[in-house]
């Protein structure tokens, strides 16, 4: 398990970037139910903040650069609001150039 924090105007490159920065043959993303057991969170409000100990949380450059961000804050009815390059001094994050590309 991990996370990836990137942009909402981007994708993950789960089946690139992070399917080699986890060393997997295959990487997808957890079904509802195992994520919310596994994280203790809500649906629609899973944050990197809290997460299990161990799991890594990959963070792409562009949202440490991009000022402050809004992320789930563990509960679906609220949100967390904090500088974007202070995710990447949670426990376990590392921030990847690339990680998510632009939709559309």
């Amino acid at each position: 398990m991990a996370a990836c924090m990137v942009l909402a105007t981007t994708r993950a490159d789960v089946n690139g970037v992070v399917r080699r920065r986890l060393d997997a043959r295959k990487a997808s993303f957890a079904p509802m139910d195992v994520a919310v057991a596994e994280t203790g969170m809500e649906h629609g409000g899973i944050t990197p903040v809290g997460l299990p100990a161990g799991w890594p949380i990959l963070i792409d450059a562009a949202v440490v650069a991009a000022g402050d961000v809004v992320i789930g804050s563990g509960l679906r009815r609220s949100k967390l609001v904090l500088p974007g390059d202070a995710l990447a001094d949670l426990p376990g994050a590392e921030v990847i150039e690339g990680l998510a590309n632009p939709t559309g």
